[in-house]
């Protein structure tokens, strides 16, 4: 009985253990959930209410944890400028929204339309969305979003434009080719498959990474079969006829599809968008984007969170490998 005993104990921590691997820093805000008041006390200490949606054993989350908020510069300034709370996008706490609703905590993340974790809203003084990073932003882009919001420049210029010139890495000056692009002219009318546009500019480390690891991938490469894949500079000038059959430069088209985030991948299916990414995916999620896409899951499964956990169960059954960080 001692040893039984003992088992189980043993096996309730270890498990305990496992489900503790994301760690939200002590200097994030515990209040009562009523995003009105949240709003409203932040404006009185000169702050801005910043909501971080997570979920457990996402790899995303831990590297925005233990990469972006342990860098000192970049938790200097999201304390100075923000009032920092989590929300977990399966939980089932009360959250009062703007408009004085309440709901679970993953009802609010479906009303807010959380695909991704991380997902990081940050909201002006009245409670409206300055900026919305969909997804893991890695450092250095992370620290340019907080700027653009705890400067509160959303008045002098968009987001997007503001991240295009204040993202700067070292990193090729040119963007990379590949052999399933399509060339012009750019009718992206045409075709019996889903269509995926990328976004990408030169002096973009995560377009290297793209290239260079999630394109070579044979899962990746057995998606790509699926589409017709474009690809387009953020400033690029030629001339492209949309899904919708508008006419105009791709530049202006980016711009008008509101890119913030290089690479960007935007899905279009039967002429119209259903889905797109823009933050750092590695390639078991690149993957999935296209299998969610090109299955047309997106249809019957609006939670992209839930198709990739089927995904991946499903991987495991078959004896693939579904590592969600290699």
């Amino acid at each position: 009985m001692i040893r039984v005993l003992l088992s189980v104990l043993l096996f309730a921590t270890s498990t305990a253990v496992r489900a503790q691997t994301i760690e939200i820093p002590r200097w994030f805000t515990e209040s009562f959930l009523d995003l009105r008041d949240d709003v409203r006390d932040a404006a009185k200490d000169g702050k801005r209410l910043m909501l971080y949606f997570g979920q457990e054993g996402c790899p995303y989350c831990k590297a925005l944890m233990e990469t972006n908020f342990t860098q000192p510069k970049i938790v200097a300034k999201t304390r100075a400028h923000f009032v920092a709370e989590a929300l977990d996008i399966w939980g089932d706490r009360e959250v009062t929204g703007f408009d004085g609703r309440r709901m679970s905590e993953k009802d609010f993340a479906r009303s807010m339309r959380v695909q991704f974790t991380p997902t990081l809203l940050f909201f002006d003084e009245k409670g409206a969305i300055v900026a919305r990073l969909n997804g893991y932003y890695p450092p250095h882009r992370f620290e340019a979003a907080l700027e653009y919001v705890g400067g509160k420049m959303e008045g002098k210029e968009s987001f997007a434009d503001y991240m295009s010139k204040h993202q700067r890495e070292a990193a090729s000056a040119a963007l990379h080719d590949e052999p399933f692009f399509m060339r012009p002219p750019y009718d992206l009318r045409r075709g019996t498959k889903p269509l995926a546009v990328i976004f990408e500019t030169p002096y973009c480390s995560g377009c290297d990474e793209l290239h260079r690891e999630g394109f070579r991938r044979a899962e990746v490469r057995a998606q790509l079969q699926k589409f017709d894949v474009a690809r387009f500079s953020l400033s690029d000038p030629a001339e492209v006829v949309t899904p919708t059959g508008a006419k105009m430069r791709a530049a202006d088209w980016a711009r008008e599809l509101e890119i913030a985030y290089t690479p960007s991948i935007v899905f279009f299916d039967r002429g119209k968008e259903v889905f797109r990414i823009d933050s750092y995916l590695r390639p078991f999620h690149l993957a999935g984007s296209f299998d969610y896409v090109a299955s047309r899951a997106y249809a019957s499964e609006p939670s992209f969170q839930r198709f990739l956990r089927g995904r991946r169960e499903r991987l495991r059954a078959r004896g693939e490998s579904a590592d969600l960080w290699k």
